[in-house]
């Protein structure tokens, strides 16, 4: 369970750095509304698990989400350059997401 809200946690964090990004250095009131629920989400819900998680893997996983996340989220809706190397590095940082994940320990 405290894996799913790290998942959770990281999904929130795409979507507080896509909010921070549309929201125009905070001019923009409702892009910066949901920077503050996605951002106050995603660190409750990592709070919440650092109680069961190891603090290493869990804040890799979490950071890991969050930019592979926010790097495809940017490429698909907001024009980010696509390229191989890119591409490469994403999976390579799911696959670490992955390693670390498996490699957690429950207390």
């Amino acid at each position: 369970m405290a894996w799913l809200l790290v998942i959770v946690a990281g999904l929130l964090e795409t979507g507080f750095a896509v909010c921070l990004k549309l929201s125009h250095g905070f001019t923009r009131l409702w892009p910066t509304v949901a920077f503050c629920i996605f951002a106050l989400g995603s660190f409750g819900l990592l709070t919440l698990a650092l109680r069961k998680l190891d603090v290493g893997p869990a804040y890799a996983v979490w950071t890991g989400i969050g930019a592979a996340g926010t790097a495809i989220y940017g490429m698909i809706f907001l024009g980010d350059l696509v390229s191989t190397l890119k591409i490469v590095s994403i999976s390579l940082v799911i696959i670490g997401v992955v390693g670390l994940q498996l490699s957690g320990s429950a207390h």
